[in-house]
């Protein structure tokens, strides 16, 4: 079975849309892990919009799953994850106020400051996951940084999907054939929803964990929070 991990960002922004502290981050955090999820993901920002560095260390206490930090490693989120040392570690090259993340890294180009940064979360005992396109050259050098993981960018599957075209899944199903053969684990996320993620892992080989945040929130206003946790893993088996 494939794990689910909940992102909570969007729990965060509706907190902090308003002040104090409702909805309750860290009660959701346990409320959801309880409802089945496997494992909770958040994305802290620089500009702390939604998830806050101190909700960071404070859901270190309440993770009982796997915790899981995506983020770009910059130097303050660096610093942020060695202080919390969460189960995983997911490497996003966001540029500063990007709305959400829109491409995956270049392992050719940026492979030393990759393998940089992987050996020092690694030092730690924090396993690496970096966040790719499913490009077979990506996926080659993302081997070669040492990354314990890769997490498939999976924003073209979701549209090609929603467009009725199936064969979007095809340089998906590549990659993680490619990466098995390399000894890579394979993660995967972004807009991955009720409506396309059993048809991705049918077709993705080795598929460990999925990280879905903005669609299950969405899908939890109809059909409540713990009716979704529960409908993606009957889709994960």
């Amino acid at each position: 079975m494939t794990k689910l991990s909940v992102n909570i960002n969007k729990i965060a922004t509706l907190r902090n849309a308003r002040g104090g502290n409702v909805p309750d981050l860290l009660k959701v955090a346990a409320d959801i892990q309880r409802f089945g999820s496997q494992g909770i993901t958040i994305h802290p920002r620089p500009d702390e919009r939604h998830i806050r560095y101190q909700d960071a260390r404070d859901l270190k206490a309440v993770v009982t799953t796997e915790y899981n930090i995506e983020g770009n490693p910059q130097h303050n989120f660096i610093d942020l994850v060695l202080e919390c040392k969460p189960d995983q570690v997911t490497l996003v090259p966001d540029a500063i106020g990007a709305i959400t993340s829109s491409a995956g890294w270049d392992t050719i180009n940026n492979q030393a400051y990759l393998t940089e940064v992987i050996q020092e979360f690694q030092r730690n005992g924090i396993r690496t996951s970096i966040f790719v396109d499913p490009v077979l050259e990506i996926i080659e050098g993302a081997k070669k940084t040492g990354t314990d993981r890769i997490e498939l960018y999976t924003e073209s599957f979701a549209h090609q999907y929603g467009l009725g075209n199936e064969k979007g899944i095809e340089p998906y199903t590549k990659a993680a054939e490619l990466a098995i053969e390399l000894g890579l684990g394979i993660n995967a996320g972004h807009d991955l929803s009720l409506d396309n993620v059993q048809f991705f892992k049918q077709n993705i080989p080795g598929l460990l964990e999925v990280s879905i945040g903005h669609a299950l929130i969405s899908e939890a206003l109809y059909l409540g929070l713990d009716n979704v946790v529960n409908m993606y893993l009957n889709k994960l088996k």
